[in-house]
């Protein structure tokens, strides 16, 4: 018997969109990285108590370079995109400033 294999369809993998977080940024003196404070508000779940929950995320930035050009200082509110990993820490990028700090 002549068995037939139907040959495997090419699918259209698609990614989706990257997650995206809106935090502060906390620390800026790395070359081309911000670290950016995400906070959230979340029920405890055994207990159901709303928490309010932080996570620190290094995000890269391109034409950030500490010392010489300051792009984005502590304090400011930023959108991050999660991306490909660009160092062992480094997962997420700049996407956009939202608002400028106001102590500058």
């Amino acid at each position: 018997m002549a068995e037939t294999t139907e040959a495997p369809k090419a699918e259209t993998s698609t990614r989706g969109r990257p997650k995206t977080r809106v935090g502060i940024v906390t620390s800026n003196k790395m070359q081309k990285t911000v670290v950016v404070t995400v906070q959230r508000r979340a029920p405890h779940p055994k207990y159901g108590k709303i928490m309010s929950l932080r996570e620190k995320y290094k995000a890269h930035v391109e034409d950030h370079d500490y010392p010489k050009k300051v792009t984005i200082n502590e304090g400011d509110r930023v959108r991050i995109a999660e991306t490909k990993p660009a160092s062992k820490d480094k997962r997420w990028r700049v996407v956009e400033v939202l608002e400028k700090s106001k102590n500058v």
